[in-house]
């Protein structure tokens, strides 16, 4: 347990960026990612707008064949399983592949195809139903998809916990390492569920920002103004490996994986528990984990999901655990550019964390105009800040009461 786990590889499609490079840059820039939804009618919906990614040409990643046979969300972790393992140079014909695991987070798995294929139900009977409906759905082909395209015969499972997915994915991915049952995982999650069906769904709940007019500065968390979050569609992968098989192969390391916390607020389904001390001890886990002091955080990705509850109650459990220290510290939202990519959000927002560690700088807060008394931090307000992060955190809280913060911090030999 007392294995130190580096962090080699980052891949990421995200309505903002494919790729490291052109990710990294919009993060600096403060780019959005929201737009109006033109895939399908949205006349009859209260929001018409999400974080869908735009010019993501699957057949780059994927064998023809295959690509008919995946939902969006596959195609999406597909796509940045390859970028990760690409920037991770890992060399697989020197690998034991039995000691590479799988190990990703969805919270909704294939809505696109089930929405399809009940058409076809409907219109054309059972008979007409792709045999591939349920392999194509399942929120476990992600992970099984990656394995046989790779040869990786380690552990290989999926995690469904809402916006909490992926740090769940990736905090199962540390256990395995420290407790030596692989040498690498490869792990994150995607999510692809931007269809009339779960558009009409989030809508209903009334969770969904309806700034139709002004979809660009729709997702403002910490602002006193914000009136939902946008939903947003994306994937992100990173390698993480023992710091000793990373070594052994000369790897470039990003940083640490140093701790991990998980809870659940035994609350409510949809709304978080207001004092929040569930997701306190979270956070206060991954810290104790990672053997590190509350002052050596210096900054905090935050679940910032840009609705009235969460980043009041986010904002007083941060102050709960770092008491007046809370006010020194930078935070910020990546989902204020890429959108809620529910399942996907996590990893994407480490990944975020990690390239601009690597770069020194901390990335924005998008369309934080008007501050508000109950969310009263930090929290990079529009403009990147150039500033040289050691130690960072990062928060998902999801739909449930699932909650999961992880560690990471700067690689020192």
């Amino acid at each position: 347990m007392n294995k130190r786990i580096a962090i080699t590889g980052i891949g990421v499609v995200t309505p903002i960026g494919i790729g490291n490079i052109a990710f990294t840059k919009a993060l600096k820039e403060g780019k959005s990612g929201v737009s109006i939804i033109e895939s399908f009618d949205t006349n009859a919906y209260s929001t018409k707008f999400a974080a869908v990614i735009k010019n993501f040409y699957p057949e780059q990643f994927i064998d023809k064949k295959k690509l008919k046979r995946m939902a969006r969300f596959t195609q999406l972790g597909f796509a940045a399983t390859k970028l990760a393992i690409e920037d991770s140079a890992l060399d697989l014909s020197k690998e034991d592949l039995s000691r590479i695991g799988v190990i990703t987070g969805t919270g909704i798995g294939g809505l696109d195809v089930i929405e399809e294929e009940e058409q076809t139900l409907l219109t054309k009977g059972p008979r007409r139903v792709s045999p591939f409906l349920i392999p194509m759905i399942i929120t476990n082909i992600l992970p099984g998809e990656i394995a046989i395209n790779y040869g990786f015969t380690g552990p290989n499972y999926a995690i469904a916990s809402a916006c909490a997915s992926s740090n769940h994915a990736m905090g199962d991915a540390l256990g395995l390492l420290r407790g030596g049952d692989v040498d690498i995982v490869v792990t994150g999650g995607a999510e692809g569920a931007i269809v009339p069906l779960g558009l009409a769904g989030f809508c209903s709940i009334k969770a969904l920002s309806q700034r139709n007019n002004e979809p660009q500065k729709a997702s403002r968390p910490f602002d006193k103004n914000r009136d939902g979050f946008v939903m947003g569609e994306g994937a992100g992968i990173i390698v993480l490996e023992t710091l000793e098989h990373a070594l052994n192969r000369g790897a470039k390391i990003y940083a640490e994986f140093a701790g991990y916390g998980a809870s659940n607020d035994a609350y409510h389904i949809t709304a978080p528990e207001p004092e929040g001390k569930a997701a306190g001890f979270a956070m206060e886990k991954a810290i104790t984990d990672a053997g590190i002091s509350k002052e050596e955080v210096d900054y905090i990705n935050a679940h910032g999901t840009s609705t009235i509850l969460n980043d009041k109650t986010e904002t007083f459990v941060i102050k709960k655990v770092f008491g007046e220290r809370a006010y020194k510290i930078p935070i910020s939202s990546t989902k204020s550019m890429t959108g809620h990519l529910l399942g996907g959000a996590a990893v994407v927002e480490l990944a975020a964390t990690l390239l601009t560690m690597r770069e020194g700088f901390i990335h924005p807060t998008i369309n934080y105009e008007t501050p508000d008394p109950d969310c009263d931090l930090d929290y990079v307000p529009n403009a990147a800040r150039i500033k040289q992060i050691n130690c960072a955190l990062s928060n998902s809280l999801g739909f449930g009461g699932h909650n999961a913060t992880i560690v990471i911090k700067r690689y020192v030999k």
